[in-house]
């Protein structure tokens, strides 16, 4: 088996070139830029059809340790589409075809900030539930590389009648920050090991 310095070298830039953007580890947002996003929200009330979840949004910039986290949602949708009146398109009546359209518009904006989609399952019975809980009927994760990069997120589908189709789809929902203890998406070390293969597949051919 030959070696290939120059593939060596090559394949190690790649790693540390998705590794810095898939980052995890930042600076905590700063008061200065928590007020920028707030400035901003509240030009766009479209975009925000529940008040109510303002102080819930700062509660959560507010406990920011610049770290990577992933949001859990617990999701009910509703029977059919709601869109506002103000919302002149047309689109189907179905709930789910409005939350696929949130998501082909939300994901590139995800994505560009290393914001990942890691899951998404529909319920499947019942099991362990108190007495009156709501019937959540979709569970999706979603990494986040840092609660800058979630505000970046959101600050770039503003004003752009994105979030729309989310809230025309969903009914309620039940959304909290979680830090993985024990988790199987190794992403780094996939990666590692997948650019490790390249370079002993290429040495091994080489021979």
């Amino acid at each position: 088996m030959m070696a290939h310095p120059v593939l060596l070298v090559l394949l190690l830039v790649v790693f540390i070139v998705i590794v810095s953007w898939y980052g995890g580890n930042s600076a905590p947002l700063t008061q200065q830029e928590i007020a920028a996003f707030f400035d901003q929200l509240h030009q766009y009330p479209l975009e925000l059809d529940h008040s109510e979840l303002l102080p819930q949004i700062a509660t959560l910039l507010e406990n920011d340790d610049g770290r990577e986290f992933v949001m859990a949602n617990l999701i009910k949708y509703r029977d059919q589409a709601q869109y506002p009146a103000s919302y002149t398109q047309q689109h189907s009546a179905s709930a789910l075809a409005a939350d696929r359209r949130y998501g082909r518009l939300f994901l590139p904006k995800l994505l560009r900030y290393a914001n990942i989609p890691l899951f998404y399952a529909f319920r499947r019975g019942s099991f362990i539930e108190a007495a009156g809980q709501e019937y959540w009927q979709a569970v999706a994760l979603v990494r986040y590389r840092s609660r800058r990069d979630f505000l970046r997120s959101v600050t770039a589908i503003m004003g752009k009648n994105v979030s729309v189709h989310k809230w025309a789809a969903i009914q309620t929902t039940l959304v909290f920050p979680v830090r993985p203890v024990i988790s199987l998406f190794f992403i780094r070390t996939l990666l590692a090991l997948g650019l490790f293969s390249v370079y002993a597949l290429m040495c091994w051919v080489t021979v």
